[in-house]
């Protein structure tokens, strides 16, 4: 498995938003990304400090986007 970097909320909605993902909804603190026309749903938490490797890792599986594809577009 590639080395996971840390990486912070704000940073990862900046990828997934320039792999395709929209802002759907937002609720209290979690903010929902969907892409459409696959419909991958994800929701990124908007807390401070940089998320959780096991979190992060469950992000990356919802939007079906690789280790390496997340170190290319950061």
């Amino acid at each position: 498995m590639a080395y996971l970097p840390s990486v912070s909320a704000r940073r990862l909605r900046r990828v997934l938003e320039k792999r395709g993902f929209e802002i759907d909804r937002q609720v209290g603190s979690h903010v929902f990304l969907k892409k459409m026309p696959e419909g991958f749903v994800t929701s990124v938490p908007m807390h401070r400090g940089d998320i959780d490797k096991g979190l992060l890792t469950s992000i990356l599986k919802q939007a079906h986007l690789s280790v390496e594809e997340l170190k290319e577009l950061l």
